[in-house]
């Protein structure tokens, strides 16, 4: 059997490929599946507009993610009769004022040096294609590629594919150790979980054996019981909070990913608009706050007056499993039989194909290619 520890959209993701291949699989997770970072997210798939100096190594990674997700979402709505909503409207990238302009103008040079499909305009020709944005837009970027998708139906669809293929899912337990015979992992004790103080002694303990066990437990990964300290992967949670508003569906505010300089905006097909999210270091705290929530609702409106009279639905916080380089962490370490898939920081959903891929391909045919080699554990160790 192949246990997953940690229910979010990677471990689901990577349970489905596995059963569906005929793999007994058994998922853990501490809450409900797919109701963690996952459930927090804004569904981007933005290869292109989120595009950061120095991550040579990341961005093929990104890309060819994102080329398997219309694939990845067919299949996957085929299987569960789901709509997942995937919109391949683009985003635009928009300027401000003089100075926001000026550092759009880096960006873009970034993009255009990197061989992105990505056009700059001019605040009217950004407004021909989105009406409603504020006249003191002055410039933008246009990138088409750029899709997006509902997660929170891709997690409930996932759930549903994940049993229907013939896996497990153990809702409200947690990895309380690992089991090691022989010099490698060989299952991983479990147990409900409650509120409240622990009692290690009077907590109902089960051991699922395993042939290997992948760690897909997000934000809490490095604090799974009896990890080495030479394999607990360098994940840290990173606050992130968010905002829904209510636009009439059949009058959208706009029909493309919005990045403001102090929030992106992410419409949806059924009226709700998105907006995130703050970048926060507060460990695993998602109290919300008036501030962050101010500053979000004050970004989208510079740039998207309209959502003044909205109506505010929903607001939450979600937890981002950070590594020390912002990269994932994928594949095998130096304990035999466990197995990486964490510290995928905000493209957790962009990321989940090639995860999935991966992580299956490794445990069904041992194989592991090269666009997956610099994400290994091992590489904080040679740091």
């Amino acid at each position: 059997m192949i246990v997953i520890i940690g229910g979010g959209i990677i471990g689901l993701s990577i349970a489905w490929r596995l059963a569906a291949a005929g793999r007994p699989v058994t998922v853990i997770e501490r809450g409900e599946a797919g109701r963690g970072a996952t459930w927090a997210a804004a569904g981007m798939l933005p290869p292109h507009a989120e595009v950061e100096p120095q991550e040579d190594a990341l961005l093929p990674l990104l890309l060819e993610s994102r080329r398997r997700w219309p694939a990845f979402a067919a299949e996957l709505g085929a299987a569960t009769d789901a709509d997942l909503d995937y919109r391949t409207d683009g985003a635009l990238i928009v300027a401000l004022d003089r100075d926001d302009a000026e550092g759009l103008r880096f960006r873009m040079q970034l993009m255009s040096d990197l061989g992105l499909p990505v056009e700059w305009l001019g605040g009217r020709a950004a407004r021909r294609l989105e009406p409603h944005l504020a006249r003191g837009v002055t410039a933008a970027i246009h990138s088409p590629d750029d899709h997006h998708v509902d997660h929170r139906a891709v997690a409930r669809a996932l759930i549903v594919a994940v049993r229907q293929a013939g896996g497990t899912l153990r809702e409200h337990h947690e990895a309380v150790g690992l089991e090691h015979v022989d010099g490698r992992v060989a299952g991983v004790w479990v147990a409900p979980t409650r509120e409240g103080p622990r009692v290690e002694e009077d907590r109902a303990r089960e051991l699922l054996p395993a042939e290997a066990v992948v760690l897909a437990a997000g934000a809490w990964s490095a604090g799974l019981p009896g990890l080495p300290a030479d394999v607990r992967p360098p994940v840290r949670p990173v606050k992130g909070q968010m905002l829904a508003l209510q636009m009439d569906p059949a009058a959208p505010l706009i029909q493309r990913m919005v990045w403001a300089p102090d929030c992106y905006i992410v419409p949806r097909s059924d009226g709700r608009l998105l907006l995130g999210a703050s970048v926060e270091e507060q460990g695993f705290d998602t109290t919300l706050t008036a501030g962050a929530i101010f500053d979000l609702l004050r970004g989208a409106w510079e740039a998207l007056p309209g959502i003044y009279d909205l109506p505010l639905i929903e607001t939450w916080a979600g937890l981002r499993p950070t590594s020390r380089d912002d990269a994932p962490i994928l594949g095998e370490c130096t304990l035999p039989g466990l197995i990486m898939a964490t510290g995928h920081h905000r493209n957790g959903i962009l990321l989940t194909p090639i995860t999935a891929d991966l992580v299956a391909g490794l445990i069904l045919r041992g194989e592991w290619p090269d666009l997956a080699r610099p994400f290994a554990m091992t590489r904080f160790a040679a740091g």
